[in-house]
């Protein structure tokens, strides 16, 4: 038995032997056999006897700590999609709790696990579960369902599978993103996974127009207009817009050339005033997208010239020095980081390299398109992220990492970290910042005490 699967006590009440026809009953729905003769959204009392029996995998915390661990050292193949098999039923249950789990059970899984030819065999019943909990479920149900799609998307990569489930998703995220009276949380998930999943499934040049006119209506709103003062103060809506913006951002890099400089000439003078938005967060997404759209502009046009250039550099300078005593001592070393890489790519064309280990290998992302990119799957998939870089080949086709490499088990085994030596790690690592901010610290003491 699965470490993680629970044994449940018998319920109280009721017949006698309810716990093990519970128990059988599951079994046989996840095992392929015959199905309870209970029917989806039915009955109340089934749906919990279903959960409390079912918990081993309808917990999502049973894949999203230690769940890659547990099933590379202690659980096998079978094991995991025994509990997928039951997951993928439970998103058919009565009670949005039992869905919403489920969901998100999921989905951890399918990041942190290549699953392709298990859900290639279960798309349509997947895609037919994520249509209804998104069409019929609340906020929590629908954020979970938007985000299992665009896990879902990034696991067929492109292809016909990946095109039918945006043709069948795609109508029912735009409706819920214009959906003014839907829940922000929700609509903000639906925008992010409508970038990524029209970012790989997209083959219809109209469509990806369509999905980019949708995106900007929502973050154009956020736009300083003429008679505003010179501040924009965030509303409700902040989030949404942040969405919009850096999935618009994301769906430009792939737009043909003569789009892009269409683009170009909307949004390069209106952009800057997002800058002045009194969230951080905002600040920080105009920031990025100003950079990938010079990046863009000046590999079009090595001699592009931007007129307001100059009242725009003193601008991101101004952010980039940012010591305002009103706003928080974290959001301003998040911003004047930010700013400063913004400020070089704009003045200079520069870009301060990253490195990405990911085992044995390790990727160099040396421009802002490659790094919003980056950012965009990271978000979606989480910690694995390092995981889908080194065996899904879409990713590595979009980071130009050639096919996945192959590992032995001796690798394999040196490579694995325990969690206690991970802890060690992160401790001595910790001490040693610390260790250096106090050094830091006593510098400037003495330079004090010597003027």
């Amino acid at each position: 038995m699965p470490k993680n699967k629970k044994r449940n006590p018998p319920h109280r009440g009721g017949s006698g032997g309810g716990g093990s026809s519970g128990a059988a009953a599951a079994t046989a729905a996840t095992a392929g056999g015959q199905h309870r003769n209970v029917q989806p959204f039915s009955d109340e009392d089934a749906s919990i006897e279903t959960m409390s029996h079912c918990s081993g995998y309808s917990d999502p915390s049973s894949f999203t700590e230690d769940g890659p661990e547990i099933l590379d050292e202690e659980g096998t193949q079978e094991d995991l999609e025994y509990k997928l098999k039951g997951l993928i039923d439970l998103t058919l249950d009565k009670s949005a709790k039992t869905r919403q789990a489920a969901l998100e059970g999921i989905k951890s899984a399918l990041a942190s696990k290549m699953l392709y030819e298990f859900i290639l065999e279960r798309r349509m019943t997947l895609t037919d579960s994520i249509e209804r909990c998104l069409k019929k479920g609340k906020s929590d149900e629908q954020r979970a369902a938007a985000a299992l799609a665009s896990v879902l998307c990034i696991q067929l990569g492109p292809g016909i599978e990946s095109e039918e489930i945006l043709k069948t998703l795609g109508p029912i995220l735009k409706k819920i993103i214009c959906d003014g009276t839907a829940s922000i949380q929700a609509r903000q998930t639906c925008a992010t996974c409508f970038g990524v999943c029209c970012f790989i499934a997209t083959d219809d040049i109209t469509e990806l127009y369509s999905t980019l006119e949708c995106l900007e209506n929502i973050f154009t709103k956020s736009y300083l207009k003429e008679k505003d003062t010179n501040v924009i103060c965030s509303t409700p809506n902040i989030l949404l817009h942040i969405s919009s913006l850096l999935a618009w951002t994301l769906l430009l890099t792939i737009c043909p050339i003569s789009e892009v400089k269409k683009k170009l000439e909307m949004h390069f003078h209106k952009l800057p005033s997002l800058l002045s938005c009194d969230d951080v967060n905002m600040r920080i997404a105009a920031g990025e997208s100003l950079a990938l759209l010079f990046e863009l502009a000046r590999g079009m046009e090595s001699d592009f010239f931007y007129e307001d250039m100059e009242s725009l550099t003193q601008m991101l300078r101004a952010l980039a020095t940012d010591g305002n005593k009103h706003r928080a001592k974290v959001d301003k070393r998040k911003q004047r980081s930010v700013f400063r890489d913004v400020l070089r790519a704009v003045e200079e064309r520069d870009f301060p390299t990253e490195t990405v280990k990911f085992g044995p290998e390790r990727m160099y992302i040396d421009c802002w398109v490659k790094k919003h990119t980056y950012d965009t799957f990271k978000e979606v998939l989480g910690s694995g992220m390092q995981y889908h870089l080194q065996s899904n080949e879409f990713l590595r086709n979009v980071f130009e990492l050639g096919p996945p490499v192959m590992l032995d088990a001796a690798m394999l085994k040196t490579m694995k970290i325990s969690r206690f030596e991970r802890h060690l790690y992160n401790s001595a690592a910790f001490k040693a910042r610390t260790k250096a901010r106090s050094k830091c610290r006593d510098k400037r003491a003495d330079v004090g005490e010597f003027f």
